[in-house]
């Protein structure tokens, strides 16, 4: 799973190339600006809870919205939105992109433009997030620089039919702000603790979240193996895939990104799966799709020394 611009997505960098070809970088001052405060709030979170008040409903309820929040990236922009992997109803779309936007990760349309492009362009330098430029772009420093993205609208036409979709969309900057910040404080009210609820479920979650879902970005592009692809930079890593809610077999996934699972064996590490799964059964997901064994089994010996 690879993610979007926080706030806004990047706009296409007008003019020059640099001398290796690439668009000329321009600073986007909204991420920029943004990135730094949440770090900062992140860190007076801390300070909060060492100095302040410390409170076990506090960290439990930043926990609890980091697993919703960190879900609905994974099954609902992912797998769900940019992928069609499964159909889901109305009431799970609403729960993702409700909980998606405290994320605060861009909207479901434009995080899927940059996603889906990403898959169209890996390792090249139309890939928004291109892995052979460091750890360093890949993992975050991408998000605070307009990129290349012409030609997106029509990566995701077949999204703006959806009415829950474009309403995140025109909505996402007062939608992020209520379910990340100012409902979490609200209900902090309720154990004594609104600036915790603010500072610790608001903004150390977030950047939490953050960097574990960043991670899919660059980690899981240089770390672990690629039994389906040795010529990409995907990989597959169970480590990356226990912080990350299972997105970390990542070299299966760029093979069949079709799949709803990442890690497609029983023993895997995907809560995500089991999740869809477990929801399929309630009739809340259907026609979950699934790559054949056998069509897994000849891309790994396709790829595998004789």
């Amino acid at each position: 799973m690879d993610t979007s611009a926080p706030m806004t997505s990047p706009a296409a960098s007008p003019g020059a190339s640099t001398t290796d070809g690439r668009p000329q970088l321009k600073l986007n001052w909204t991420n920029t600006l943004f990135l730094t405060f949440a770090h900062l709030a992140a860190v007076a979170g801390v300070l909060w809870m060492i100095f302040g008040q410390f409170s076990w409903w506090t960290v439990g309820f930043a926990a609890l919205w980091m697993g919703v929040c960190s879900m609905s990236i994974t099954a609902g922009y992912h797998r769900l939105f940019s992928h069609r992997a499964y159909k889901a109803s109305a009431w799970v779309r609403a729960f993702y992109l409700l909980f998606g936007a405290a994320g605060v990760q861009n909207s479901a349309l434009l995080w899927s433009g940059d996603h889906r492009r990403h898959h169209s362009f890996t390792d090249t330098d139309k890939d928004p997030y291109d892995a052979r430029r460091g750890f360093w772009w890949s993992h975050i420093g991408w998000v605070f620089f307009d990129g290349d993205r012409d030609g997106d609208d029509g990566r995701v036409n077949d999204l703006r039919s959806d009415k829950l979709v474009m309403f995140q969309h025109n909505y996402y900057v007062p939608l992020a702000f209520l379910m990340g910040a100012i409902l979490p404080m609200c209900l902090g009210f309720a154990w004594g603790d609104p600036i915790g609820g603010l500072l610790v479920v608001g903004f150390v979650r977030l950047v939490f979240q953050w960097h574990m879902t960043f991670t899919i970005n660059s980690l899981a592009h240089m770390v672990g193996t690629r039994p389906y692809n040795p010529n990409s930079t995907a990989r597959d890593s169970w480590i990356i895939a226990l912080v990350s809610w299972g997105e970390g077999y990542h070299s299966f996934h760029h093979r069949f990104q079709a799949d709803y699972r990442n890690g497609h064996r029983w023993f895997h590490f995907d809560p995500t799966k089991w999740i869809v799964w477990t929801l399929s059964k309630l009739g809340a997901t259907q026609d979950l799709r699934r790559t054949p064994s056998t069509k897994i089994a000849e891309a790994r010996a396709a790829h595998t020394p004789s």
